[in-house]
């Protein structure tokens, strides 16, 4: 095949992979009647239908699943060399894609980084919310931010935080008019602001730990989010009991807009971790990012 159509390659790994032309118009930065017309011609040449479009969905043929099975490993290494020549640079270039949980990019990922993308212009970082535990590899994330011991073993794992103080809170105003909860089974009578994780396939456990006695709780109540921020925003509204990590709590627990309980109750679990594969290689804009995440200062090496 000519190498001019390498992009019509990698324009039908974006729409494959994603399911949709919209999506991945997006990301390529084209009109979705372009990407349309680019993959239609790509099937004529090869002489195979390699998508089956719907009103709602795009899918793989069994040819296309075959194409994108081969294609999707070898352009990752063509992007991994690509991104390597940055070591013959003066200044680290290229693009970092990371993938954390809300709490970890708000309160880690940005504010550690955002120094140092001011220090390199020519680095970027795309940084994806996501609360799923996604495989790294095969979303082509470059750096996964994860607690410890949801990592994978096979990955290069490094510390960048002191281990998680989760917090269970309410609003003062909450608490005028309910008992405070001296034991986690107590919380069955509160209106629980919940948590749905798409790894747990429902709402979240609330996790607690005293003196060698372990128990999960399945809480109820009005609200149920899917990131901690806006479990935050309703603990604040008087909307409700919250789980919640303590160094996003502590602010308003300080300021007295949030009361803690069931302190001695609430354990720590590991840390975050970044991490990658172990067949990556290390490039100056990875080993800075990194570097970074960690909190270190010291120029990379």
């Amino acid at each position: 095949m000519p190498r001019e159509n390498l992009n019509d390659l990698q324009a039908f790994v974006h729409v494959a992979r994603e399911g949709s032309f919209t999506r991945a118009a997006a990301q390529l930065g084209v009109s979705q009647s372009a990407l349309s017309h680019t993959l239609r011609a790509l099937e004529q040449r090869l002489g195979v239908r390699l998508l089956t479009r719907t009103t709602r969905s795009v899918s793989t043929t069994e040819a296309g699943q075959r194409l994108l099975d081969t294609l999707s490993p070898r352009l990752a290494e063509i992007e991994e060399e690509l991104l390597a020549l940055a070591e013959y640079r003066d200044r680290p270039a290229g693009t970092i894609r990371i993938s954390a949980a809300g709490h970890a990019a708000e309160h880690i990922v940005w504010p550690r980084l955002e120094r140092v993308l001011q220090e390199y212009p020519d680095l970027k970082v795309e940084l994806t919310v996501d609360y799923g535990l996604s495989d790294i590899v095969a979303q082509r994330h470059d750096i996964g931010i994860r607690l410890g011991d949801q990592v994978a073993r096979d990955m290069i794992a490094v510390p960048i935080s002191a281990p998680l103080q989760m917090c269970v809170v309410a609003s003062p105003a909450y608490f005028r008019h309910h008992v405070i909860p001296m034991h986690p089974h107590e919380l069955a009578t509160h209106n629980c602001i919940n948590l749905r994780l798409p790894t747990h396939g429902g709402l979240m456990p609330w996790e607690f730990a005293r003196d060698g006695e372990e128990i999960n709780v399945r809480v109820t109540g009005q609200w149920t989010f899917n990131n901690s921020a806006l479990m935050l925003r309703a603990a604040l509204a008087d909307g409700g009991l919250a789980w919640l990590p303590s160094d996003l709590a502590g602010p308003a627990i300080t300021q007295g807009r949030l009361q803690t309980v069931l302190e001695h109750w609430c354990p720590l679990f590991d840390g975050y971790h970044a991490y990658y594969p172990s067949r990556r290689q290390s490039s100056v804009a990875l080993r800075i990012v990194i570097q970074a995440l960690r909190g270190d200062t010291a120029p990379a090496t």
